[in-house]
C-alpha cells in the first residue's frame, strides 16, 4: 500500500488518488510497484526497475534504496526519471516524468528505526546491484547481519528518494480500443491538460 500524507489538491494529483483508490477496491495487487527509469552517462543507456513507492507526501513520492546500486550512482548523474505505473484491475496505466533527489539523514534515520529488524539486516548486509560468487553467501552475510546489535540504525549507504512530476499521462484503457488518454504538463506554475488520441 502506498501512503498518502497531505494530499495535493491539484488536479494531476486528485486524478491519481481517485485512480488507487478505485484499484484498492478492486484488489489490486502490488499496488506500490512502479517502474523507474534512469539514464546511465557511463553506459549511455537507458535502464528500467521495479521499486515500491511507500509515500506520496503532497507532491513529492518517496521510494528508498541502497544508495551506492547503480540505479543511485545514475539519479546522481542526471537527475530526471520516467516512471511508469500500471493498475490492471482498473486497466490503467500513469506516466511521470520528474526530478529526483535524495531525502534526508534525519529523515532515513526516522524511517529506518520503524522499519522490522529483518527487513534492516538486508539493507545493511547487501551490496545492492554488486556480484557475488553465489546466493548462497547472499543468505550468509544477511544471518551474520541479523547479529549485529544495533538494527535500528541506519546505514550511511541506505536512504530514501524524492522524485517530483512535472509531467503526468493517464491512460484508461477500453475493449473498443478508444483508449481515453489525458495529459497533464507543468507550465511555468500551472498544469496545462490535453487529450491524447488513442
Amino acid at each position: 500500500m502506498i501512503k498518502f500524507i497531505n494530499p495535493s489538491q491539484e488536479t494531476p494529483y486528485l486524478i491519481l488518488k481517485k485512480k488507487y483508490d478505485n484499484a484498492v477496491n478492486t484488489s489490486q495487487k502490488n499496488i506500490e510497484a512502479i517502474s523507474i527509469s534512469s539514464y546511465s552517462n557511463v553506459l549511455n543507456e537507458v535502464n528500467a526497475r521495479f521499486v515500491n513507492l511507500k509515500f506520496i507526501n503532497n507532491k513529492d513520492f518517496i521510494f528508498f534504496s541502497n544508495y551506492s546500486s547503480s540505479k543511485s550512482k545514475e539519479f546522481d548523474d542526471h537527475n530526471q526519471v520516467t516512471v511508469l505505473i500500471y493498475w490492471d484491475s482498473i486497466n490503467t496505466q500513469i506516466r511521470i516524468k520528474a526530478k529526483i533527489k535524495k531525502t534526508s539523514k534525519e529523515f532515513n534515520d526516522n524511517y529506518f528505526i520503524n522499519r522490522s529488524e529483518k527487513k534492516n539486516a538486508l539493507a545493511i548486509s547487501s551490496n545492492q546491484s554488486e556480484p557475488i560468487d553465489s546466493f548462497e553467501s547472499v543468505i550468509q552475510n544477511y544471518n551474520k547481519s541479523l547479529k549485529f546489535d544495533d538494527l535500528k540504525k541506519c546505514p550511511d549507504h541506505w536512504g530514501g528518494y524524492i522524485f517530483t512530476p512535472y509531467y503526468f499521462e493517464f491512460w484508461e484503457g477500453h475493449e473498443s480500443r478508444l483508449n481515453k488518454r489525458d495529459r497533464y504538463e507543468m507550465q511555468k506554475d500551472h498544469w496545462e491538460h490535453a487529450t491524447l488520441e488513442p
